[in-house]
């Protein structure tokens, strides 16, 4: 697995790296080699915030993007917090992958960027399942004025037609308070 760390308002350390290395290599069992992962550390200036040592990760495979952000006090402890997410994500997903594929597990894991997992003890029962399917028109509109419709309806993403591209896409809130944009790549 490729690792990538960066700073913001924090001098990226030898130590630093050399934990976050360290305790990344768990990963390496569960992800395929071409696996690349950016880590980004950073220190909120904000004095009110307590937990102002932050470790956000993204893990890149051949199929899905895993995401993970943790804050604490001490920036080891918020990295060993973020290993423990990711690895949860992780072993998760394989095992989603495994009780899907049972009949042929190699094809599509592999390809998913995942190794194969020694046992196959994921029990159906304990996978998320679908309990609720909505509907609606998708509409053609910008990113603006989905952005607008995503404030009044009060939720956290918007799906709509891109009126330019006629793609579809997705505007979300982000934390900061500020929008994301998601749109299909070409």
């Amino acid at each position: 697995m490729n690792l990538v760390v960066q700073g913001r308002n924090l001098d990226i350390t030898d130590a630093l790296t050399d934990h976050a290395e360290q305790k990344l290599r768990r990963l390496v069992k569960y992800l395929s080699e071409e696996a690349r992962c950016d880590l980004e550390l950073s220190v909120e200036k904000n004095p009110s915030i307590a937990e102002d040592q932050i470790a956000e990760a993204t893990i890149y495979t051949k199929g899905p993007v895993i995401r993970g952000r943790e804050a604490s006090s001490d920036m080891y402890a918020s990295i060993d917090l973020l290993v423990d997410k990711l690895e949860r994500q992780v072993k998760k997903y394989r095992e989603k992958m495994v009780a899907r594929t049972r009949r042929a597990p190699s094809a599509s894991i592999l390809e998913q960027g995942f190794t194969l997992p020694e046992e196959h003890e994921a029990e159906e029962s304990d996978l998320p399942q679908i309990v609720k399917v909505k509907q609606f028109m998708v509409k053609p509109m910008s990113p603006e004025e989905a952005a607008l419709q995503l404030e009044l309806v009060g939720h956290d993403f918007f799906v709509f037609t891109d009126v330019d591209t006629q793609d579809t896409a997705v505007v979300y809130k982000r934390r900061d308070g500020d929008y994301g944009l998601i749109e299909p790549q070409s």
